[in-house]
């Protein structure tokens, strides 16, 4: 088939798919993207897999072929490189799916981290400016469940493949000229690594905005209505927002202590909410506390608003490094992943020492790695006409 000048194959059957694969064996490169649905379910769909390889572009329909084995077999073939744009998502839904993860990665969006974008950086944005071409963006939200699919709808997916290989050749050549092709690897390392996608049952409770501020029995109860509504969403095979919407959830804990009559009267709260689910809450609120209930809880991050101090001191560690990466010109959310700042900001003695190994120490330097990893011992000291950061010598490793 041919959309808009690009020839491609659109593979909805076991024997087209064994013409692929027999078409692909021996091939050094892949690239790849999936398109999904996540909406209404709790569970996220593969509803299209496209592929880019030396022989062609493959539109490989998952919902019609229940056994895609040749596309896994290439996946993990470790003398494939596998192309792929912030193939985070991708790799989780396979490692879900299928149980496995693609091996021998190139992540163009991870990649231009390393040579002056902003992270994360769009598909289309990085299409652009690398090789000034513009990207259709019309079905980015679709319903990819829906047979036969639309002309515009594979015209669309295609375009998430058809330049992958273009933006290697020219990524891979400033990443070598940088020398900093080895530190993309090894950030690439991550999305191959089981470990990567283990999420914690608890971690909604936990980041929850009003957790703090509640007493220790409606922080139970808030903990068991989040996994209540998990494990409701699973077995209904539905999203948790269609369990119970999150809008609900600070009023449902603030009124639930003063039983059911209390989640009746309370305007915010629909009626059909809580003539379905309301003796279940109160029920969920009255039973003791468990000591794994107690154990999670005490996970809550500390607050450091007490201490003013180190909350200026991890603000200016931060903007060091932030000045460091503008002038290197490599992503400052690469450097310093999201979650690992959150962790330093709310506990002056979490560090972790994984994340300042490898090309992150080599890029920070030891002195910024020890400042960060004992910056409960740091202090500014004020001279004349400028200052520097001190630490105790004992505590210098």
């Amino acid at each position: 088939m041919s959309e808009s000048g690009i020839n491609y194959t659109l593979i909805e059957d076991a024997a087209g798919l064994a013409k692929f694969a027999e078409e692909n064996k021996g091939i050094a490169w892949m690239c790849f993207d999936t398109e999904f649905i996540g909406e209404k379910r709790f569970l996220t769909l593969i509803c299209l897999i496209q592929v880019g390889t030396p022989n062609g572009f493959y539109l490989i329909d998952p919902l019609k072929i229940k056994d895609i084995q040749p596309v896994i077999d290439i996946l993990v073939d470790e003398k494939v490189l596998k192309i792929v744009h912030a193939g985070d998502n991708d790799y989780r839904l396979f490692n879900i799916q299928y149980g496995i993860l693609p091996r021998n990665t190139f992540d163009t969006q991870i990649a231009a981290s390393f040579i002056g974008y902003k992270h994360p950086v769009g598909f289309s944005k990085l299409v652009e400016s690398e090789l000034n071409i513009v990207v259709s963006k019309g079905y980015t939200v679709t319903d990819w469940e829906r047979r036969p699919f639309q002309a515009k709808q594979l015209h669309y997916a295609l375009h998430d493949v058809i330049h992958l290989y273009q933006l290697w050749v020219n990524i891979t050549k400033l990443l070598e000229k940088s020398g900093r092709l080895s530190w993309a690897y090894e950030e690439f390392k991550q999305l191959e690594d089981p470990e990567t996608y283990e999420t914690d049952p608890y971690k909604e409770v936990l980041e929850s905005n009003i957790i703090k501020s509640l007493r220790r029995r409606e922080q139970v109860f808030l903990l068991r209505l989040m996994l209540w509504r998990t494990e409701e969403a699973e077995r209904r095979n539905h999203s948790k927002e269609m369990v119970l919407p999150s809008k609900y959830i600070s009023a449902i804990v603030r009124a639930v202590h003063s039983g059911l009559d209390a989640l009746q009267n309370d305007r915010r709260l629909p009626d059909n909410l809580v003539g379905k689910f309301g003796k279940k809450f109160v029920e969920l609120y009255e039973a003791p506390a468990t000591e794994v209930e107690r154990e999670v809880l005490n996970r809550i991050p500390r607050d450091n608003s007490d201490n003013p101090k180190q909350d200026i001191l991890m603000e200016m560690l931060d903007l060091l490094v932030r000045y460091k990466c503008l002038q290197e010109g490599i992503s400052h959310h690469i450097v310093m992943p999201r979650n690992i700042l959150k962790k330093m900001k709310n506990d002056k003695d979490f560090f972790d020492d994984a994340t300042f190994s490898g090309w992150r120490r080599a890029f920070l330097g030891d002195e910024i790695v020890s400042w960060f990893k004992h910056r409960r011992n740091l202090e500014i000291k004020f001279l004349d006409g400028k200052f520097e950061l001190k630490m105790q010598e004992a505590e210098v490793e």
